[in-house]
């Protein structure tokens, strides 16, 4: 009767100590920085400009925007890390009002390109989100693209409620 009752206690402290690092692990996922979204659009004929929207947990401390193309670094915002040398005059990154990190890459090659990017607070992981994008398929930079790619939802319902009025009025 002893021993189950060791044994029961026993479980129980490690029930409890899984909970409690659970908990601080989801508490630090959840106030972790995110990327939630990466457009991107045509400035020139030959010019791409990618906006990367992230949030970050209130309080943060400073944030540093990175963009890269597999191991290449094409630009960054941390002063401690060192652009990749064939991107010095063909990638800028620069961190906007609203959480946006913008890349404009000059001279984007036909066909396929990977671009990442990276958020990364000072004491913390980073976030990254990585999409391929084609030149061909490119939409020149307007605000019109920018809702195409990244309010869809809201250009469904604005394109849907006058359709909705209009059977109201039959």
């Amino acid at each position: 009767m002893i021993h189950t009752l060791l044994l029961a206690e026993s479980c129980i402290g490690k029930v409890e100590r899984m909970l409690l690092l659970t908990t601080i692990l989801l508490f630090g996922l959840a106030s972790a920085q995110k990327v939630t979204q990466l457009s991107y659009c045509l400035i020139d004929e030959n010019h791409v400009r990618l906006d990367c929207k992230y949030s970050l947990p209130a309080e943060s401390p400073e944030v540093f925007c990175k963009y890269t193309q597999g191991e290449r670094l094409l630009d960054t915002t941390n002063p401690e890390e060192e652009q990749h040398a064939p991107y010095k005059h063909r990638a800028k990154a620069r961190i906007f009002p609203g959480n946006i990190c913008r890349l404009l890459f000059k001279n984007l090659p036909n066909g396929k390109s990977n671009f990442t990017c990276n958020i990364t607070l000072a004491d913390s992981a980073t976030a990254s989100k990585t999409s391929v994008v084609e030149k061909k398929l490119l939409l020149p930079c307007s605000a019109w693209s920018v809702l195409l790619q990244s309010c869809s939802g809201l250009l469904l319902t604005l394109m849907t409620l006058p359709m909705l009025l209009a059977l109201d009025w039959l």
